[in-house]
């Protein structure tokens, strides 16, 4: 178990003014910000970020998408981070997820679902160091 976890805020609820509101959810549910930035992903980074799906017939729909806007990274901060922000942001398919999660209230289909969550504890130190130094992370 781990206390920090990474997300990023996708281009799609970034386009959709969803940011502000998102960041509320996140506060409202008792995680603290540790670090955060707003950036945009070149195609190259992104195919970086999510190189492990390399092999995926989604990747590269997935670093078009993921470097067509401006996107919101994050790490969190609270118990059991990994598994709480899971829970929060719902399933990867918003017609899946449960009501009154991130997903289920700003997600569009399952490609543009509106927001990124570690799926393990190793994961989000790699994702967090992908975005953040040391210096930045508070």
């Amino acid at each position: 178990m781990s206390n920090r976890t990474f997300t990023m805020i996708k281009p799609d609820a970034t386009r959709n003014g969803n940011t502000g509101a998102i960041l509320q959810m996140i506060n409202a549910a008792g995680f603290r910000i540790v670090a955060m930035k707003m950036t945009r992903l070149s195609k190259e980074k992104a195919g970086e970020f999510y190189a492990v799906h390399a092999a995926r017939p989604f990747y590269g729909e997935l670093v078009d998408f993921m470097s067509s806007g401006p996107i919101t990274a994050a790490i969190l901060e609270k118990d059991n981070a990994v598994e709480e922000f899971r829970k929060l942001i719902g399933a990867t398919n918003p017609a899946e997820a449960a009501d009154g999660t991130i997903r289920k209230l700003f997600a569009t289909s399952i490609g543009e679902n509106a927001v990124h969550g570690s799926d393990s504890n190793e994961n989000a130190v790699i994702e967090g160091d992908f975005f953040f130094s040391k210096l930045e992370q508070f």
